[in-house]
């Protein structure tokens, strides 16, 4: 395992950002570390990261004990912190040059990472002529150069215009197929495009660990909108076998219907129309986001 954590606890004074949280990522994974704000999202990077040590557990990354050997650690790992550091007087050039010295790495890489996260047409600049979108990228470039193993993201998409993401996104696939990443985002569209597992932690705990597919799941009631040529009323189709709950979203012709545990209840809403003398115009099942799911869990897990 590329990331390993058991049972990490920690404390602020008498305050507990993390509370015995334990997790292990592979080689191959994009995983979106999820959670409120103040969750401990932040806290359990920096750990990871070698920034600030925990309190009480293990974290291992690439094999290596955090507290043992964290310069071993930050060869192996690209760090993008949330609140991204950098040198403003120093040109772009100039920066990625000096992070190349600090991590000993190959300064011929520099020009691909300009390339890779889209800073060509800044690259003569100073970094404090930069956008926030460009002050992202050149700090990703930054996190790329020494070509980690594991590479840690935290809020790495801050700033970024629709055109910007997208870039960046297909980096981060591409950079997940052979190594691992762990993301921290707010950003829900972005979890379900680029993750294949989700970690949602809330009060320093975590709530749910699993693929993004399995998570959706936890839902459970499927919603269909459907529109009839005519109204009708809820008493009565809330007499179809299946149907939980009903919902007039249009005058009485459009309704969201919740069915009972999961059920494909199409089939007696079409059998529905026919006996009303109706005609179905549109029906759907609704999509279930991700958003929905973080909502639910973190507000069923608060204080």
């Amino acid at each position: 395992m590329s990331i390993e954590v058991q049972n990490i606890t920690k404390l602020y004074g008498t305050q507990k950002a993390l509370n015995e949280v334990s997790f292990s990522i592979g080689t191959g994974e994009i995983v979106g570390f999820l959670g409120p704000n103040g969750a401990g999202k932040s806290t359990m990077m920096k750990i990871l990261t070698c920034y600030i040590p925990q309190s009480e557990g293990t974290a291992k990354v690439c094999g290596i004990d955090t507290q043992e050997d964290s310069i071993a650690i930050r060869k192996k790992v690209g760090y993008l912190p949330e609140h991204n550091p950098l040198y403003l007087e120093m040109y772009v050039k100039e920066y990625l040059a000096f992070m190349a010295g600090i991590h000993k790495a190959d300064k011929a890489r520099i020009p691909e990472m300009i390339r890779k996260t889209g800073l060509e047409p800044e690259q003569h600049k100073k970094l404090g002529q930069l956008s926030k979108g460009y002050r992202q990228r050149a700090g990703l470039a930054a996190a790329l150069l020494h070509d980690p193993e594991v590479l840690i993201l935290d809020e790495p998409t801050t700033g970024l215009d629709p055109n910007q993401l997208v870039e960046i996104r297909n980096l981060i696939k591409d950079i997940g197929r052979e190594k691992t990443v762990m993301l921290s985002t707010h950003i829900m569209q972005e979890v379900e495009v680029l993750c294949n597992r989700v970690i949602i932690i809330n009060n320093g705990s975590i709530v749910t660990d699993r693929s993004t597919e399995m998570l959706t799941e936890l839902m459970g009631d499927r919603i269909y909108l459907v529109e009839f040529d005519k109204a009708t009323t809820a008493s009565q189709l809330k007499k179809v076998e299946g149907i939980k709950q009903v919902e007039d979203v249009g005058g009485g012709k459009k309704w969201q219907i919740t069915a009972i545990n999961e059920q494909d209840i199409r089939t007696a809403l079409f059998q529905f129309a026919v006996a009303q003398n109706m005609v179905v115009l549109e029906m759907r099942q609704k999509d279930q986001k991700l958003e929905n799911v973080f909502q639910k869990l973190t507000r069923k897990n608060e204080a």
